[in-house]
C-alpha cells in the first residue's frame, strides 16, 4: 500500500543525506524540545481504533506532552468524525488494517468491542505497534495464549488497561500485603459487577448508512443487525462478543489479586468450582450471577463472586460485617494472620487503623509506581521496557474468568493444568477454550 511520505520521514531523509534545507535559522524552541516542551521527533504517535465511549479516555494522550494522536479507526463513521473533530485528527479509517499500515504511527490504543481485543492487537504487533489493550483480554483462553506472540515474537510493548494499578491506594494497599503487615494471606476475595438478568431486542433492522456492520462483526458469528446488538450493553452483554462482566468487570479487581500473585511467586488457582446464572435473552446471554471457590496448588483458598452475591456473605467474613464489600462495586480483600486489608478503586480499608497508617512506608518490598497509566504506556513505548500491566499478567487473570464461565456452563468443577495451560475435564470444557473464528479472520 502506497503511503505518503510524513514530514517527520521527510527531514530525517533529508538529513541523512546532507541536505540544506532553506528553512529560517532560528528555530522555534518547542521544535527543538526546551522550555520544557517535548519536541515532535520524540513524541510517541498513536492510532485509536475503537471510537465509543469508552474511547473518551484516550483524550490523556493528547494532554500527555509525549504523545499525540494522528489517526483515528472505528466502524461507525460518525464515531470516528466525532473523536476526530475532538482530537484535530485528520487521518480517519474504518478498517484498522489501514490504519496499522501507516509508518507514521508507532502505537495503537486498542478500545473495541472484546472479541477484537487479541485479533488486532496480534496484528499491530505484526506491523511493529505496540499497544494499550483496554480489558478484558481474549473471548477464549486460546486467544489469551496466542497473545503471548506479541511480546515473544515481537517484541513489543504492551499495557493492559486495567488502570487500578494506577492507583495509589490499589498499589499501598497491595504493598501492605507484601511486607507482611497483616501476617501470612490465608484467604483471598475478589468480587466485581455482575451483569444483566434479561434483555436485548433482535429484532432485525436495515444497517445504518455510516457503520460497516460487517467489519464490526469481524471474527464474531454473522447475525441480522439490530442497534441493541452494536450497543455498548450488546459489546458487553452477547456471549458473541464478550463473556459479560464476570471479565468485563472483573478483570480489575483479578488484576490486583494477580498482581499481588506475581509478586509472590504464585500461579492462578488449580482447581474452580462456579455456581452461577446465565441471561435469559432475547440477546443478552453471558453470565451475570456467579459464585467461585477456586484453590491455589498450595492449597490457599479464594473466592470470586458478583457484587450482590458478595455481598449476601460479607457478613461472614473475618471483618464481621459488609463494609468493605458492600461500599464498592469491586474490590481484592486479602485476609491474613494477623488482620486484613482491602482494596478497591480509589480506596484502601484495612482491619486496624494501625494497619492502614502503615500504607505510606510499608517496607522494603515495593510494586513499580504509576499514576498516570496511559502515560506509563507512552514512556515504556520511549525507552522500550514493560509498562506496569504487563501482557502475561493479563493472560493469568483472564483465564480466571474463564474458567468461571466454563464451570457455569457446564456445570462442572475443572482443573488447570499450569503445564500444559489447559483445562482438565469433560471435552465439553476442554473445547470450551477454542473460540471459532468467522473467515477470513484468524489468529495465524
Amino acid at each position: 500500500m502506497m503511503m505518503k511520505q510524513t514530514r517527520r520521514d521527510f527531514i530525517k531523509k533529508s538529513a541523512g543525506a546532507g541536505v540544506v534545507l532553506g528553512f529560517p535559522t532560528i528555530i522555534p524552541s518547542t521544535v527543538l524540545g526546551q522550555n520544557g516542551k517535548v519536541a515532535p521527533s520524540n513524541r510517541v504517535t498513536i492510532g485509536v481504533i475503537g471510537c465509543g465511549g469508552q474511547s473518551g479516555a484516550a483524550v490523556s494522550y493528547v494532554n500527555y506532552p509525549k504523545s499525540e494522536i494522528v489517526a483515528v479507526c472505528d466502524p461507525f463513521k460518525s464515531r470516528q468524525d466525532r473523536r476526530g473533530d475532538q482530537w484535530g485528527v485528520t487521518h480517519r479509517f474504518t478498517d484498522f488494517r489501514d490504519l496499522l499500515a501507516r509508518d507514521d504511527i508507532d502505537a495503537v490504543h486498542v478500545v473495541t468491542p472484546d472479541h477484537w481485543h487479541v485479533p488486532i492487537s496480534i496484528a499491530a504487533a505484526r506491523a511493529g505497534k505496540d499497544m494499550y489493550c483496554e480489558k478484558p483480554l481474549g473471548v477464549s483462553i486460546e486467544q489469551n495464549l496466542a497473545a503471548r506472540e506479541i511480546v515473544e515474537k515481537h517484541n513489543r510493548i504492551f499495557q493492559y488497561g486495567t488502570q487500578q494499578r494506577s492507583s495509589d491506594a490499589c498499589r499501598m494497599g497491595i504493598d501492605l500485603v507484601l511486607n507482611g503487615h497483616i501476617g501470612e494471606v490465608q484467604e483471598v476475595h475478589v468480587w466485581a459487577p455482575g451483569g444483566i438478568a434479561e434483555g436485548g431486542d433482535p429484532t432485525p433492522q436495515p444497517v445504518p448508512e455510516d457503520l460497516d456492520y460487517d467489519m464490526w462483526l469481524g471474527p464474531a458469528p454473522k447475525k441480522p443487525y439490530s442497534p441493541d446488538r452494536v450497543s455498548n450493553k450488546g459489546a458487553w452483554y452477547i456471549y458473541d462478543y464478550a463473556l459479560g462482566f464476570i471479565a468485563g468487570w472483573g478483570a480489575h479487581p483479578l488484576d490486583q489479586l494477580q498482581w499481588w500473585a506475581d509478586a509472590v511467586g504464585l500461579d492462578i488457582p488449580v482447581e474452580y468450582k462456579t455456581e452461577g446464572a446465565i441471561a435469559t435473552g432475547p440477546l443478552f446471554n453471558t453470565v451475570h450471577k456467579w459464585d467461585m471457590k477456586a484453590t491455589y496448588a498450595t492449597g490457599m483458598e479464594m473466592t470470586f463472586q458478583d457484587s450482590i452475591t458478595a455481598g449476601e456473605i460479607a457478613g461472614k467474613l473475618p471483618t464481621g460485617r459488609g463494609e468493605p464489600i458492600l461500599s464498592h462495586g469491586d474490590g481484592t480483600m486479602f485476609v491474613g494472620t494477623k488482620g486484613w486489608v482491602s482494596v478497591s478503586r480509589g480506596a484502601l480499608k484495612a482491619s486496624s487503623e494501625e494497619i492502614r497508617r502503615r500504607a505510606k512506608d510499608p517496607g522494603p518490598i515495593r510494586l513499580p509506581v504509576s499514576r498516570n497509566h496511559r502515560g506509563n504506556f507512552v514512556d515504556c513505548v520511549l525507552r522500550r521496557s514493560q509498562p506496569v500491566a504487563t501482557l502475561e499478567s493479563a493472560i493469568k487473570s483472564d483465564i480466571i474468568s474463564h474458567m468461571g464461565d466454563i464451570g457455569i456452563r457446564t456445570g462442572e468443577t475443572l482443573k488447570w493444568d499450569p503445564v500444559k495451560e489447559a483445562v482438565l475435564g469433560s471435552d465439553d470444557a476442554v473445547q470450551m477454550m477454542h473460540r471459532p473464528m468467522r473467515a477470513p479472520w484468524a489468529l495465524s
